[in-house]
């Protein structure tokens, strides 16, 4: 029995449940419940945009690693992921980027996800962006999402699109217009200097509605099913004692790439063998559950700089107190400052690589502690065809999946990077960009063997974090949830968050997750 009862419960405060949860209850004669599985976001390196890494293995974390990658010299990855209201967006590098027009013809033509192509999820992007420098045919200008080009840029990041020109780029001011391909700077979801996070962006905004609950510290452990139907969610909550609630209508799930198979899974849908390997009840046959997984690998080239700062030498009282009374200075960065996309190969039509240059020596996920001034220029695989997948390690709710993205599996993925690797070479060529330049780093030649950009793969190839696809949606084989989000051979039950791209975008995958959360939101009251 439950202890009371809600018409929505929305597992997940992240980038598309709390969207989900803003949107539906603009209704008042619904009752919502949000549960989200960390605290409140409170923390001042939350709010500071070059602050994110410093929350990475800590409280703020979900502290995932990966099972041991056999094409990365075997080593486990870390996987960071926010725990704690606004969910990723509380954490990510603030990168404003929609993915490319192909990529959601593709959703809707090859897996079948009638209603998401180009057209039909452009009026969802622009109403949820507030943009203030765009405005036309792409852009929203008065949505809750701020968007704005970043307070502070180093040197070093306008350098390197200005020598990507000059070695054959052409110039992109906007990523998410007519045209991804090029070189500049990006755009970010900061509101005058600061994190602009779905927290801040939808949920706050909603809170003083008498029919929107928010409980934070809810660690979700199982979807209650009576039958084929979700009737509800237990949680624990703050006191460690369990709390079931009741859902009327239905259940979002929200948990991103990893917890929202994994939940499926602890709650008797997914891949039958697979779950009663570990004792569980199968409810309901669902083969795709925590399959199809897929990840942007990033690779940097790290080159010692001269003559110019490094980013990590801004974490100082002076800047510190600057970026509170000014949201100016360099802690208004979001570290990935500019960077390009374009083909591995002249044969491509669109783009299947992007460039992340961070104006400091950023590996591992930016954990060492620098020696000496560098900077990164990460080589992203955007166009993925290895995929992996996310498998229970145990039917206790608290033990963290085993997470396999098998990155580089399939030997094309090595090819275009490689291939990737090379255009970079190209622009250390060219001024203003050249003149910062000191000595190779890693790979420790200026003009490395493919053994030896290889070898630097292998040793810095990392997560971007944009996990997607273990729910995949459509209608073709495998498929975990229908066009309109619901669970296959579930009732009242839908996904929505990054889990449920059938394929991962090209580009930064915080922008296409708040759309999905628009579109389960229009879905829902729809069918209404």
């Amino acid at each position: 029995m439950a202890d009371e009862n809600f018409d929505y419960i929305i597992i997940g405060s992240g980038s598309a449940g709390g969207v989900v949860a803003a949107r539906l209850s603009e209704d008042p004669t619904v009752s919502v419940l949000l549960l989200e599985a960390g605290p409140e976001d409170d923390d001042e390196m939350i709010q500071m945009p070059a602050g994110f890494s410093a929350l990475f293995r800590t409280k703020w974390d979900w502290n995932y690693q990966t099972s041991e990658q056999k094409q990365l010299n075997s080593q486990r990855k870390t996987w960071p992921r926010m725990k704690a209201l606004g969910g990723c967006s509380s954490l990510n590098a603030m990168i404003y980027i929609r993915g490319n027009r192909a990529d959601y013809d593709e959703w809707r033509d090859a897996y079948g996800a009638t209603g998401w192509g180009y057209d039909d999820v452009l009026p969802l992007f622009k109403k949820a962006e507030g943009n203030q420098r765009l405005s036309n045919e792409y852009h929203g200008t008065d949505g809750p999402l701020h968007v704005e080009d970043r307070r502070y840029t180093h040197e070093l990041s306008e350098a390197w699109v200005e020598s990507a020109i000059a070695s054959g780029m052409k110039r992109n001011d906007d990523f998410n217009g007519e045209s991804q391909e090029g070189a500049g700077l990006y755009q970010v979801t900061c509101k005058k200097g600061r994190r602009w996070s779905v927290a801040d962006a939808y949920i706050r905004p909603a809170l003083d509605r008498k029919n929107l609950t928010l409980r934070t510290n809810a660690f979700v452990t199982k979807i209650e099913l009576d039958g084929t139907r979700a009737t509800g969610v237990t949680y624990v909550g703050p006191d460690g004692r369990p709390v079931t609630v009741g859902a009327n209508a239905e259940i979002i799930l929200s948990g991103g790439a990893i917890n929202s198979p994994q939940l499926l899974m602890l709650s008797g849908i997914g891949p039958g063998a697979h779950l009663r390997e570990h004792g569980i009840d199968v409810k309901v046959e669902s083969s795709g559950v925590g399959q199809k997984l897929q990840d942007h690998p990033a690779s940097g080239f790290l080159y010692y700089t001269k003559d110019t700062t490094d980013l990590a030498e801004a974490l100082t009282l002076s800047n510190v107190m600057r970026w509170r009374a000014t949201k100016r200075g360099p802690l208004a960065s979001n570290v990935g400052e500019s960077g390009a996309f374009f083909t591995s190969r002249d044969d491509l039509d669109v783009p299947d690589l992007q460039i992340h240059v961070a104006p400091s020596g950023f590996y591992d996920n930016g954990i060492h502690e620098p020696v000496r001034r560098a900077v990164t220029v990460a080589t992203t695989l955007v166009r993925v065809n290895s995929t992996g997948q996310i498998r229970l390690r145990s039917a206790d709710p608290t033990w963290h999946p085993d997470i396999d993205p098998a990155y580089f599996d399939d030997s094309s993925d090595l090819d275009a990077t490689i291939a990737g690797y090379r255009r970079v070479i190209e622009t250390f060529a060219h001024r203003p960009f050249s003149k910062y330049l000191d000595e190779p780093w890693i790979p420790a030649s200026a003009n490395p063997t493919d053994d030896e950009i290889v070898g630097a793969i292998r040793t810095l190839a990392q997560t971007l974090y944009h996990p997607t696809s273990t729910c995949a949606m459509g209608t073709v084989e495998g498929s975990v949830v229908d066009p309109e989000l619901k669970v296959n051979g579930v009732e009242g039950l839908r996904v929505a968050d990054a889990s449920v791209m059938p394929r991962v975008p090209r580009g930064n995958t915080n922008a296409p997750t708040i759309m999905i959360g628009e579109k389960c939101a229009d879905l829902i009251k729809e069918n209404r």
